[in-house]
This record gives C-alpha cells, sequence and structure tokens, in this order.
C-alpha cells in the first residue's frame, strides 16, 4: 500500500513537467495519450493506457477464476475458498435474497458483475496501474446500459410486454388523476434515473477516489522536494496518502457490491407482478 501510494507521487511529478510549485492534478489523468488507433467497419477506435489496464484487470480475473476450480476438492484450498466466498456473496446475499425466490438462476450475471467490477477497481491501487477504468465514465455507463436492458427484457419475458409496461405507465393503485404527474415520474425513473444513477454512483466514487490519492501523493513528494518548513509538512502528506489507500480499499469491494445489490433490486422489480 506505502509503496503503491507513493510510487504513483513519484511518476505523476515526474510527467507533470517539473514546472515552479505545486502541480495539481487534473482531468489530463482520464484522458492519457493513444497508444494505438484503428478503425473497424468505419468506426475510429482508440488504445490508451487505461484500456490496457482494463484488459489486464479481465485477464487477471478470468485467470482467478479458472485457478479457482481448476482443483477443486470437497475440503477447499486457499485459492478455492476466496473463489466460492465470493460466488457464495453474490448468490446468497443477492440472488436468493435480494432479488427473491426466482434469482437463483440470475447468480452468474450477477457474480461475474460483481467480479468484473471489483478486479477493475482493485486497479486503483496496483502499482504501475493505479487507475481505474470505471473511474472513466464511457465504462461504467457501459455496463449500466447492459444491466437496463437486461431488467426490462427480463421484466417482458417474465410478465409479458403488455402487463409490464402498463404497470410502469399506470402505477396500481394510484387515483387515476394522478397519472398525469405519476406517469412522467416513472418513465423518468425506470427508463433514465436507474441507469445513470447506476453509472454515476460507481464513476463518481472511483473518480474521487482517485483525485484524492493523487492529490496527496504529489503533495508529499512536492513538500519533500521543496525543503525549509515543508519537510514537516511531507509525512503528514504521505500518511494521509497511504491512510487514503486503505479507504480507498474499502469503498472498492463496496461499489462493487452496491452496484451489484442495486441490479438485483431492479431485477425483482422486473420478476415481480407489481412494482
Amino acid at each position: 500500500m506505502t509503496s503503491s501510494a507513493l510510487a504513483l507521487g513519484n511518476v505523476l511529478a515526474a510527467e507533470s513537467g517539473g514546472g515552479d510549485g505545486f502541480q495539481a492534478p487534473g482531468l489530463g489523468e482520464f484522458y492519457p495519450e493513444v497508444v494505438a488507433s484503428f478503425s473497424l467497419f468505419g468506426i475510429a477506435f482508440e488504445i490508451t493506457r487505461i484500456t490496457i489496464i482494463l484488459w489486464v484487470a479481465t485477464l487477471a480475473l478470468i485467470a482467478f477464476l479458472v485457478a479457482t476450480v481448476r482443483k477443486p476438492s470437497i475440503v477447499p484450498g486457499k485459492l478455492q475458498f476466496v473463489g466460492e466466498s465470493g460466488y457464495s456473496l453474490v448468490r446468497d446475499g443477492i440472488a436468493r435474497d435480494v432479488v427473491g425466490p426466482k434469482g437463483l438462476p440470475f447468480a452468474p450475471f450477477l457474480a461475474s458483475l460483481f467480479f468484473f467490477i471489483l478486479a477493475n477497481n482493485l486497479m486503483a491501487i496496483i502499482p504501475f496501474a493505479q487507475i481505474s477504468p470505471m473511474s472513466k465514465f464511457a465504462f461504467p455507463l457501459v455496463l449500466a446500459a447492459i444491466c437496463w436492458v437486461m431488467y426490462i427484457w427480463i421484466g417482458i419475458r417474465e410478465q409479458g410486454a403488455g402487463k409490464y409496461f402498463k404497470d410502469i405507465l399506470f402505477l396500481p393503485g394510484v387515483p387515476k388523476p394522478m397519472y398525469v404527474l405519476v406517469t412522467p415520474i416513472e418513465i423518468l425513473q425506470n427508463f433514465v434515473v436507474r441507469p445513470f444513477t447506476l453509472a454515476v454512483r460507481l464513476f463518481a466514487n472511483m473518480f474521487a477516489g482517485h483525485m484524492l490519492l493523487v492529490v496527496f501523493s504529489l503533495g508529499a513528494v512536492y513538500l519533500f522536494q521543496v525543503g525549509n518548513y515543508s519537510m514537516i509538512f511531507g509525512p503528514i502528506s504521505a500518511l494521509m496518502a497511504i491512510v487514503m489507500t486503505f479507504f480507498e480499499l474499502l469503498v472498492i469491494f463496496l461499489q462493487a457490491y452496491v452496484f451489484t445489490v442495486l441490479m438485483g433490486t431492479y431485477l425483482n422489480g422486473s420478476i415481480e407482478a407489481e412494482h
């Protein structure tokens, strides 16, 4: 943790160009230089450092999951225990308890969602990566769009298109004159607010966490280099970088879990006859 936080400060300090004064981090952190670019079916694609981090996190996740089930045993080893514990958390705590009696078939999808977000979030504190792809809005937005299509399709499949959209447009138990007010709110909530807030919550937390780590790490490097009385505050800034790294670790797990739980609640609303 310590080396990760301070290494981040050293790298960013070197990239800042060595100008006079403290070089505050900016949005350039989230728009790295293009490593490679290509065109496919007339659509331009660019590969950046964040794209590579996403690939590395995904490959590492696949390798981890394969390793956990490669030699399964009745008495699980450490690796198998970690994998089974993570899956059990999602299966029992979300698929069964949140989605409901019909939730177990969704456990693999929810577990994949949880592990994928967790793996990418962890890159925020991994040395030489030190940024989560989820801190760039496009990635959480794609995940939210997948979830949006999923819970609408499940709602149509379970209830039928007519009943599903009827219950959204005309909420059961509401006086008819109130539909003028309630119906637009329900449409906005189900088709716009849900996917948007799902993406923004994950993005904002990972964005803010990265910026805090960068500020304290850069601050420590700068204060140690300035000398004089600034040397007194350098260790404080370095300590805060370490503390914020541990706090970020908590946020990393929490945001993966919250995203998955919210998807579970949306699936529950799609499966149940009433919203």
